[in-house]
């Protein structure tokens, strides 16, 4: 979900490859259409029934009564075999991650090394010892476990392999996003704020580059011709995984989809501790920009839709205090830090480049901090913010999620909410009409050690 800058007009505030052979080169492999570390396998288990079968041949000499006893209990450990047998993951996907993971142990993303001439000449004279140790320390935090970020991360994968596969034109938007939706809550096996979808899901068109996603009624259709955007979020204990790509379905605009997937690339190559917010915009904008092509006799030159931003996340705040600009920004002296989290998203357009609020909004989310005192005029929006309170709490919701908990007649009072300034709206942003904009994502984690994309897939 994208963070967009405060030149706005409904003033939301500033939030803000390597590619898929460098895969080859982590810990990441591919099973059942998932990733892996390796360490998912129970070698035990094996052992185990190895020992039980020689324990069995050994004694293939006693009496014939003998062996038909060990011929039952063979059979019975067969059985208790079958019974310890993983899941595989279903299409379309309804398989919960413990089944599949059955130890816990969820796939590390990909590792890439800092950039050590950006460090402080304080950083520079901490040991790998004292890193290490740094890491194994925030681990016991509440909510710093990386296997909770890594658990969603591997949910997304999962869920986005087959929208990836099943999303054709002729589809409504509607069938699209709760595609995705169904998905997600199945496979992280989704339990009130412990776990669940961490933010509508944009199912964006064309010139629109974020935040659209269907309410009730419509009956928008996905043509041959379209270029969308799917961004979705999925979160574990409120660490949420943030992360997005482009699907079309005529070759014309593949150009288009490969300058904003090798910019956000760069923009995560140049990410990292004591890296500047800044510079890594430079990075961005010059490979984005670098890109141009022609479609039917006309040469377009990608551009980076500059009000347009990544951003920190936080526990159950999908933008968190931090933006990333996609553009050069040089006087932002603003720095990463350890143990932060950034959702690296560029958009790249045919159009001009800039982003404007349009159309009916259909994302929502109630400020992290509350007043104390709320004056609320309208009736109704004193039972919406219960319920907003109690289903989503500072999570994004869209209308539709008010829909499906059963709400009814809560339009009046949801924009009383907004105008108070205790729901922020995010309407759809758009570029100029006849535009094509194009959208990848990925979460990353700051590790006192190294840099992990932990989003990263085979795909994308």
């Amino acid at each position: 979900m994208t963070s967009a800058t405060a030149a706005q007009s409904n003033g939301v505030a500033a939030s803000v490859d390597k590619v898929a052979d460098q895969l080859a080169q982590t810990n990441l492999s591919a099973t059942n259409g998932t990733h892996t570390n390796g360490n998912h396998n129970s070698n035990d288990d094996e052992a185990d029934e190895d020992d039980d079968d020689d324990e069995d041949d050994n004694k293939a000499g006693a009496a014939a009564d003998t062996g038909a006893a060990k011929k039952k209990k063979k059979n019975k450990k067969n059985k208790k075999k079958s019974s310890k047998a993983k899941a595989t993951q279903t299409a379309p996907p309804r398989v919960g991650l413990t089944k599949i993971f059955t130890n816990g142990q969820y796939p590390v993303g990909e590792i890439q090394q800092y950039d050590t001439s950006k460090f402080s000449e304080e950083r520079k004279r901490v040991t790998d010892e004292e890193l290490r140790e740094r890491e194994r320390i925030v681990q016991q935090e509440e909510g710093f476990d990386y296997n909770l970020i890594r658990r969603a991360a591997e949910a997304h994968r999962q869920v986005r392999q087959y929208a990836q596969s099943a999303i054709k034109p002729g589809m409504t938007m509607t069938e699209i996003a709760e595609l995705v939706e169904d998905g997600t809550r199945a496979v992280v096996e989704a339990e009130g704020f412990e776990s669940g979808i961490g933010f509508p899901t944009g199912v964006s068109l064309n010139e629109c580059a974020a935040h659209y996603t269907p309410n009730a009624g419509d009956k928008r259709v996905l043509q041959a011709s379209d270029v969308l955007k799917v961004d979705f979020g999925v979160h574990v204990k409120g660490r949420i995984v943030d992360s997005a790509f482009t699907l079309n379905f005529e070759p014309t605009w593949d150009p288009l989809l490969d300058a904003v997937r090798a910019a956000t690339n760069a923009g995560i190559k140049a990410a990292g501790i004591d890296a500047r917010l800044g510079e890594i915009g430079a990075s961005i904008q010059e490979v984005m920009e670098s890109h141009e092509f022609q479609v039917n006799g006309k040469t377009h030159q990608v551009k980076c839709v500059q009000n347009l931003n990544g951003h920190s996340i936080e526990r159950y705040s999908i933008h968190g205090g931090k933006s990333v600009p996609i553009v050069a920004m040089p006087d932002l002296d603003v720095k990463m830090e350890e143990g932060e989290y950034y959702a690296i998203e560029t958009f790249g357009s045919t159009g001009r480049g800039y982003v404007i609020d349009q159309g009916d909004c259909s994302h929502y989310a109630r400020k992290a901090k509350m007043p104390k005192s709320i004056p609320i005029r309208v009736h109704s929006a004193h039972g919406l913010l219960r319920t907003i309170n109690k289903h989503f709490d500072s999570l994004p919701f869209c209308r539709r999620y008010l829909d499906r908990i059963g709400e009814k007649n809560y339009l009046l009072g949801l924009k009383h909410l907004v105008s108070l300034g205790v729901v922020q709206d995010y309407p759809p942003l758009c570029d100029v009409a006849g535009a094509m904009t194009a959208q990848y994502e990925h979460t990353i984690l700051l590790r006192p050690t190294c840099k992990e994309v932990v989003s990263r897939g085979m795909d994308y």
